[in-house]
Formats: structure tokens, C-alpha cells, sequence
């Protein structure tokens, strides 16, 4: 998961209140729900210490959403008398919760906001393409792409100009194919997205396919039925869910695979608090990978102002010449240190022998 977005929550130092809200519930008391949960969520904030400035921006933000139609829940990240970021969740979280810690509580956001890839649905036919942006978040124009528009329609005739004609036609779709698959990987390349879904008759689909760069072909599926039906959604959903599945057991098994060490003595990656904080501090996280049930993910560390300064102990900060220093959970110390190299973070499911042990765990980057 591309977590860049959260880079304005470390350009402040803390402490942060963090709440999540649940907006799946819509019925005729809902406005008024929504109302006594802000109150709540501010009181709650209050209680663990934050300030009247902080706890009231709280209470308008969740208030506002009081006639919002959301279908899941908000994330409020706050500090200073201001909300910093209000990301939507692409699933409700379990009940209301707010908590005042000195970093923001981003962790539950890996499930919460969703690692659904971002997909870009390509609606293709003889004449170009309509691109339209898909996540968890729900779905988005993209653009479009026109080709040339005449000659398009075959001849079953025999004369030679009709034949003549019918290879312009069939020079005119590969062009036409061509310019869509530019199209696309510029659109890819643009927004990032993970997946890549051809929509349209199998010809100009496969066309479009064939001509895609050598570096999307595994990111393409052929979705199985057509614009307009009612399946094509389902189609889209499973695509993305496929995918997912895959990317989290692909680097599961790289994880595995690069504990052990080179001819060099050097492994490729680590688990552990103690291993993570030090390859933190040494900025060599390549990618951090979280089991949600790990329970080293709640151990405390120590943190100092910036993204590097983590240890297991408050006496090592002092040894690096850091003389603030606050206890925090330990993932969301890691994810701060992944966000500011702009480092991906993976969850990863429950494995059989429970890897990364303890839940936490990184493949590393050399310098």
C-alpha cells in the first residue's frame, strides 16, 4: 500500500488525535447519532489529555458529516486546533474510537482504507477507449482516447477496391489499437494503478493487449463480460481481490526467501522490533510488511521528533544526542519511518508458520 498520502502527519510533530467514525449506519436518527458521537469522540479526546482547540476541530469534522451519505467511515487525524487529513474508509472499522498519542494512529488504516489495488477499467472499441479510475473508494473518469475514425466497418464483398478498402479497415483498427494502448500506459503511469481491466469484443481487446509495454502484461485482465452488464462489475471486484491475494503471497514468499542470508553473510530482510528499529534508523526499509495480529505491533519503542529516531530504549535516543523522546506502539513508529523514505507498507494474512514472527517484518534495501 502506497502510503504517501500520509506525509502531512509527520511534517508535525505531536501529539495527534486520531479517531475513526463509522458512517455505514443511514436511517432517520442518523444526523442526530452523529451529533452525540462527535461530543462523544471529543470527550473521549479530552479525557486522554488533548486540547479544547484540537478536541473542538474534532467535534465540527465528525458533526459535518451528520447528512453525509459515506457508506463506510472517516479517519480524523488532528493536532494543533486543526484536522490535517480526513482520508474516507473503503470499510467500516469495528465502532467509533478516538485516541490522543504522540504520533498519529495510522495502523488501522492499512485495512480500513483498503489495499484494493487501484484499477483502471479501459471500455474499449474500434474507435478508441474510455478509461474510468477504480478503488476502494469507489470509481472515476479517467479520460479518453479517439483513433481514426474512418474506414471502420469491413466489406464481405470480392471486388479488389473492396478488398483494397477492407485492408484500410484493418490498418485503421491496429492503428486505432495502437493508440489506446498508449493511452493506457500513460493513464497507468499517471495514476499508479496496480491493474489494468480490458472491457470490449474479444478482437479489439486482444488487439489492445498486444500492444501494451512489455511492464503492464501482468497487470492486465480481460474482464469476461461487457460494458453494460450487469457482471461486468463483478468481474472488476474479482480482478482486484485476485490481485491482492496475489501481490501479498508473491512478497510473502520474496520475505521467506530473503531471511536467509548471501554469500556475503547478508540477509535480505528482518523481523523483529529490535531488527526493524535499527534498519529504520538506518533508513534500509524497502518495504514493510504487518500481520494485524502480530503481537509485537502494539510493543512500545521510543521515538524521537523525526522519522529516524526509534529505539527499543529511551536511553539509546539519548545516546544518539536526542533529548525529547515518547513512548509509542511500535508499528505505527515503523510506519512513520516507511512513510518518510516512502517506503510501501504490505499487510500480510495470517501465514501457517505466522511470518514475519511477531507480525512485523521488512525487506531491506542496500545502500
Amino acid at each position: 500500500m502506497d502510503l504517501r498520502f500520509l506525509h502531512p502527519l509527520y511534517e508535525h510533530s505531536g501529539p495527534w488525535a486520531s479517531v475513526y467514525v463509522d458512517t455505514s449506519r443511514h436511517t432517520e436518527s442518523t444526523p442526530h447519532e452523529r451529533h452525540l458521537t462527535a461530543a462523544a469522540m471529543a470527550r473521549r479526546l479530552a479525557e486522554q489529555g488533548a486540547d479544547d482547540a484540537t478536541c473542538r476541530a474534532v467535534e465540527s469534522a465528525i458533526d459535518d458529516l451528520r447528512h453525509s451519505s459515506e457508506p463506510n467511515g472517516r479517519a480524523l487525524f488532528a493536532r494543533a486546533g486543526r484536522v490535517v487529513l480526513d482520508p474516507p474508509l473503503a470499510r467500516p472499522p469495528q465502532g467509533d474510537t478516538a485516541e490522543w498519542a504522540p504520533l498519529p494512529r495510522v495502523a488501522p488504516l492499512l485495512e480500513l482504507a483498503g489495499q484494493d489495488p487501484v484499477c483502471v477499467v479501459a471500455y474499449v472499441d474500434r474507435r478508441g477507449a474510455d478509461f474510468e479510475l477504480r478503488s476502494g473508494l469507489g470509481r472515476e473518469e479517467a479520460g479518453s482516447v479517439a483513433g481514426r475514425q474512418h474506414p471502420l466497418h469491413r466489406t464481405s464483398t470480392a471486388d479488389w477496391s473492396e478488398r483494397h478498402f477492407q485492408l484500410k479497415v484493418e490498418n485503421t483498427w491496429e492503428h486505432n489499437a495502437g493508440e489506446v494502448a498508449a493511452a493506457l500506459s500513460d493513464c497507468q503511469e499517471e495514476t499508479g494503478a496496480d491493474l489494468l481491466v480490458l472491457v470490449g469484443d474479444d478482437r479489439e481487446v486482444r488487439a489492445v493487449h498486444e500492444r501494451l509495454p512489455q511492464r503492464l502484461r501482468d497487470r492486465v485482465v480481460e474482464a469476461r463480460h461487457g460494458a453494460g452488464s450487469r457482471l461486468l462489475d463483478e468481474d472488476v471486484e474479482q480482478a482486484r481481490t485476485e490481485h491482492t491475494r496475489r501481490r501479498a503471497e508473491a512478497e510473502l514468499d520474496r520475505f521467506l526467501a530473503a531471511r536467509a542470508p548471501d554469500d556475503e553473510g547478508r540477509t535480505g530482510a528482518v523481523e523483529g522490533v529490535p531488527a526493524l528499529v535499527e534498519a529504520a534508523r538506518e533508513h534500509r526499509i524497502d518495504e514493510l510488511l504487518i500481520r494485524v495480529d502480530g503481537p509485537d505491533n502494539h510493543r512500545e519503542v521510543w521515538i524521537g521528533e523525526d522519522p529516524d529516531q526509534v529505539a527499543v530504549r529511551r536511553t539509546e535516543l539519548r545516546a544518539l544526542g536526542e533529548q525529547n523522546s515518547w513512548a509509542a506502539r511500535a508499528d505505527d513508529a515503523l510506519i512513520r519511518s516507511a512513510v518518510a523514505t516512502d517506503a510501501p507498507v504490505l499487510v500480510v494474512p495470517a501465514a501457517g508458520e505466522e511470518a514475519p514472527v511477531g507480525g512485523l517484518g521488512a525487506l531491506l534495501r542496500w545502500k
